[in-house]
């Protein structure tokens, strides 16, 4: 059984629109040794509160709602103010024009909705390492 010290370096945030579903993934990444430095419920709460971080996130897991019409504008305006920060898009479409598209913005990875928390921990271990 792992001990999470893999995890200690690795830092997260969250942004999720109230999903229950991310925030016991998050509580589980937690309790696994992960630290998640923020969750927010949209993408200019994440930037307010990116902006007053001291340290950056590796990784910033985004619930993507592809229903809000500025979902693109807000991704491309959040890449460019933290270009460091890799990003893994979480949604419900399973659809190869979306991924190509997400890595154009300069996401790193995709999970679907219902990836169980195993699969974060791999698709998060993944993205550290690229």
């Amino acid at each position: 059984m792992e001990t999470g010290t893999a995890h200690q370096k690795i830092t997260l945030a969250f942004i999720n629109d109230k999903s229950p579903i991310l925030d016991l993934i998050s509580n589980d990444l937690i309790t696994s040794g992960f630290k998640v430095l923020f969750r927010s419920e949209n993408i200019d709460e994440g930037l307010s509160q990116l902006s007053s971080l001291t340290q950056l996130p590796n990784i910033c897991i985004i619930d993507l709602d592809f229903y809000d019409k500025s979902i693109l504008t807000q991704l491309q305006e959040f890449r460019t103010k933290y270009p460091s920060i890799k990003l893994i898009a979480h949604s419900d479409i399973d659809d190869e024009k979306v991924a190509k598209m997400l890595l154009d913005i300069g996401f790193s990875s995709y999970l679907l909705i219902g990836s169980d928390v195993d699969d974060f921990r791999k698709t998060i271990e993944g993205v550290v390492k690229s």
